[in-house]
This record gives C-alpha cells, sequence and structure tokens, in this order.
C-alpha cells in the first residue's frame, strides 16, 4: 500500500503529532483540500500560501483580498480564486473572533466527537469533506477527533479484501492491520481513501491481487483527482 501515498499533511511536511503549531498549518491545508480541485494544486498553493507568511488561518484575516487572490492564482487556484480568498478571509476573521485564534484550542475544548463536528461544520465553508479530511489525520491528536473509517477507505478495503463484511467495526480492523504493517492507520486509511478515487475512473476489475489500480499504483503514484479527501 505505500506507493498509494499515505496521510496529506505528512506529504506537506505537517506533522500534526508535534503540537498547535502544526495542526495550524494542516487547518491552512485542510481548508484548501476542500476544494473540488486537483490534490496537487492545492499542495502547491499551500506551500505559496506558506512562503508568504499564512501558516495559521488568522493570517489570512489581515491579508488584502486582493493579495490573496494573487496567491491563489500562482497556486492554479484560477476557477476558484475569487470564492478561495473570501472563504480563508472569513475563516480567519471566524477563528479569530469565535475561538480567539486558537485552532487548536478547538481541540481541547470539545472533545466529544459530535460537539466537534458540530463546531466544524459552522465555520464558513466547511462541511463533511473537509472535516472528514481535517479530522482523520487527526486521530489520537485530538480527543474528538474519532470519526468512523472513511466509507471510501471501507470500499476499497472490501474489494482488496482486507475487510470480509463481517466486521463491525471497519475501523479497529484497519488498526489491526496497520499495526501488524507497522504503519500508522492514520496513513493506511487515507491510502484506501486515495485507492478508491482513482479505482473510480476503472471498470471489470477483478479485484484482489488482480485489481488493475494496485497494479499500476508503483509506476505512477495517483492524484486524486479532485480534492474531496
Amino acid at each position: 500500500m505505500r506507493g498509494l501515498g499515505g496521510r496529506y499533511s505528512s506529504e506537506l511536511g505537517i506533522d500534526v503529532d508535534r503540537g498547535d503549531t502544526e495542526v495550524e498549518r494542516w487547518f491552512v491545508a485542510a481548508t484548501l483540500f476542500g476544494t473540488r480541485i486537483s490534490a496537487s494544486i492545492a499542495e502547491r498553493t499551500y506551500a505559496d500560501l506558506a512562503r508568504a507568511g499564512i501558516n495559521r488561518i488568522v493570517d489570512a484575516g489581515t491579508f488584502e483580498w486582493d493579495a490573496l487572490v494573487a496567491l491563489l492564482d500562482t497556486g492554479g487556484y484560477t476557477r476558484y480564486d475569487f470564492r478561495t480568498a473570501t472563504r480563508l478571509q472569513a475563516l480567519g476573521k471566524v477563528i479569530a473572533e469565535r475561538h480567539g485564534g486558537d485552532i487548536g484550542g478547538i481541540g481541547r475544548r470539545f472533545t466529544d466527537p459530535a460537539a466537534l463536528v458540530a463546531v466544524l461544520d459552522d465555520l464558513p465553508g466547511w462541511g463533511p469533506v473537509t472535516i472528514g479530511l481535517f479530522l482523520r489525520e487527526l486521530r489520537g491528536v485530538w480527543p474528538g477527533a474519532q470519526l468512523p473509517l472513511d466509507g471510501r477507505a471501507a470500499e476499497a478495503g472490501h474489494h482488496l479484501r482486507l475487510l470480509t463484511g463481517r466486521e463491525r467495526d471497519g475501523l479497529q480492523r484497519i488498526t489491526s492491520i496497520a499495526k501488524r504493517a507497522a504503519c500508522d492507520e492514520r496513513d493506511l486509511e487515507a491510502a484506501l481513501v486515495r485507492f478508491s478515487l482513482a479505482h473510480r475512473r476503472t471498470s471489470n476489475c477483478p479485484g484482489g491481487r488482480h485489481c488493475v489500480v494496485l497494479a499500476r499504483m508503483p509506476e505512477s503514484r495517483m492524484d486524486d483527482g479532485g480534492s474531496r479527501g
């Protein structure tokens, strides 16, 4: 599964296990990934924003709108530049006003999973897809980051016969597999999500060891085809 790729945060050089500063960076990146645009563009744009000094979402709230648009255009957000610039500014202001500019504090205050999801869902432009991506990579970091196994990961797990349909808790099974493989369960789940997205562009696959997508993964690491992680 290593050829599939793991957590998006790790690919960006973000280590959410190291504390609030890294979680802040991941929040900015997850906001970009929530747009229906390719993962490569989202990653490139995140790097451009970081170089410009936007490492926390509240930093975006202090930037001129035109400056944000220019940064987004450089990264490749030409179709979504105006909307995303407005969204970033609004998010920065809301986080500053409601949460004192402290993303890490949200995770400490809202330890109940349902309450945490509700708080994130109330943010400008955030919805189930962005929330799922953000919290999936914060398992073990925030107490409330306890979402069930992503449905696309479950789909891929069944296709590859890692899951059988008899499990009550697919996440528990994935965690067990990851432990035996000496890898992080979050990387395995993310890899399965990536696999599912790529697999939807194929047909008549025999599955298992003979899966046509899995067979070509070592040759060309897949893009998620639109940042819907």
